[in-house]
């Protein structure tokens, strides 16, 4: 024998010590129907695994931490507030606007990109108010102390449509308390009491795949209804938010599946599902075989 055939023949039986799928020639094979039942109900079942791990893999999920931190660092230390508050036994022009806070601001009647709406043939109105506030604990109200002249019995009972801080997340997967006010319905209240709405914020960031964050808060509330009067002995009805600012940050991220992690969940259902088929099979087969001979051996 030539010394290269010699050398090949070596190599192809080192080579094939390393086959550790080794073929079975198929005429040592028998199929069952047994067998061909499983096959199918294998292959459906790794079917509808795998179509549940294709949708697991495209879809977004929504992951939610919590730190201490002040997010929206280039805000200027400002928080942009929106409102929308009808008042329906209330003039418009007995309607204000009032912000204070812990830095020293204290503005009454205030007018900037808010707008008043009359309703009910003008004994009611439609408040709508974007205004800003500062990163310190405040309150702004919707009070009567701006108008030129004090009602006897000014009526503050109310219903609120919208209080949001920040921007607005169009997001469907996240349930937060954004507006959480949103339907505050005070109308059957005590016409003449305040009602103070005691608001903590928390800032909220949301990141999306592209890294894009948006800033916005969510708010706890509590509230009571009193009557207050002043020093004259009038009572002076009003509508106070007074907020507080939480240290605590939540952040909403977008992630997608990693693709290895997906390659590794297939190759698992694949395999783990073969697997476990072989075995049924294998298991039913060696039954079914014993039953047989356990038959013949009675038939004799």
């Amino acid at each position: 024998m030539p010394l290269a055939c010699f050398l090949e023949v070596v190599s192809l039986g080192v080579v094939y010590l390393f086959d550790i799928y080794r073929k079975v020639p198929k005429d040592l094979t028998q199929p069952t129907y047994t067998g061909a039942i499983i096959s199918v109900c294998c292959c459906l079942f790794i079917l509808f695994l795998f179509l549940s791990e294709l949708t697991g893999f495209i879809a977004t999920e929504i992951v939610n931490e919590l730190y201490v931190d002040d997010p929206d660092k280039d805000s200027g230390g400002k928080i942009e507030v929106n409102l929308n508050i009808s008042l329906p036994s209330l003039h418009c022009e007995l309607v204000g606007l009032d912000i204070q806070d812990e830095m020293g601001r204290h503005e009454v009647g205030h007018i900037d990109n808010s707008m008043k709406i009359p309703l009910n043939n003008g004994d009611g109105c439609r408040f709508e108010g974007h205004f800003s506030i500062n990163k310190v604990p405040g309150n702004f109200h919707v009070s009567t102390h701006s108008a030129t002249a004090q009602p006897q019995n000014p009526d503050m009972t109310h219903i609120i449509h919208k209080l949001s801080f920040g921007d607005k997340l169009q997001v469907q997967n996240i349930h937060g308390a954004f507006n959480a006010l949103e339907g505050a319905d005070k109308l059957s209240s005590n016409p003449l009491a305040s009602h103070d709405y005691i608001l903590k914020i928390v800032p909220t960031v949301y990141e999306d795949m592209s890294g894009k964050q948006r800033y916005s808060y969510q708010y706890t509330v509590a509230n009571k209804e009193y009557v207050a009067y002043s020093h004259t002995g009038r009572i002076i009805p009003a509508i106070w938010f007074r907020y507080d600012l939480s240290p605590i940050t939540v952040k909403y991220t977008e992630r997608r599946q990693p693709l290895y992690r997906f390659i590794t969940s297939i190759c698992a259902i694949i395999g783990g599902t073969f697997t476990v088929a072989g075995i049924l099979d294998s298991c039913i087969f060696t039954a079914s075989e014993a039953w047989k001979k356990i038959q013949l051996g009675k038939m004799q």
